[in-house]
């Protein structure tokens, strides 16, 4: 059962991308078009941070903030704390979706620790950031006029080293 739970970080990860389903953010765009754009500063939007652990992981994992405000092509950093408890060294993994669905699209993180294993020795406690926008273009979407809270959610999943995952179909 680990072994499903660890294998569907990468598969969710592609199915996501792929799709664009399950609230997958956007990756971002280059510097310069982050550099040139113009906030919309009469679109306040709160966005809430949501912080979870699978069974398989024995961390606590917690935002640091509840919310922030931001405004649509404006840049904002938020940071997440890890910790082992254990006295182990543990490595995560984790997945992330955004709430409402629909607004994933829009929300485009130019940094972030999701897809990537994180190595925790045992009490080590990290802060990770999560560094990113909302596309301006949000404004301009009929389906998000009514939107004005954004949830961020991570799920971290503990990683076996060395695990090879299966590709679906294949042996």
């Amino acid at each position: 059962m680990v072994g499903m739970s660890y294998a569907a970080v990468p598969l969710y990860r592609l199915y996501c991308q792929a799709t664009g389903m399950g609230g997958t953010t956007g990756a971002g765009h280059g510097s310069e078009q982050i550099e040139s754009m113009e906030p919309v500063r009469d679109r306040v939007i709160r966005v809430t941070f949501n912080a979870d652990v699978h069974s398989s992981i024995q961390w606590n994992f917690k935002p640091q903030q509840s919310e922030i405000y931001v405004v649509p092509g404006e840049t904002a950093l938020a940071f997440y704390k890890a910790k082992n408890p254990t006295d182990k060294p543990i490595v995560g993994i984790s997945t992330y979706n955004v709430i409402p669905f629909e607004a994933g699209q829009y929300f485009n993180k130019i940094q972030c620790f999701c897809f990537e294993e994180q190595w925790l020795n045992p009490q080590e406690e990290v802060d990770m950031p999560v560094f990113f926008y909302i596309d301006p273009e949000f404004v301009e979407d009929p389906k998000m006029a009514k939107v004005d809270l954004i949830t961020l959610s991570y799920t971290f999943f503990e990683a076996k080293e060395g695990q090879k995952l299966p590709l679906p179909g294949y042996q």
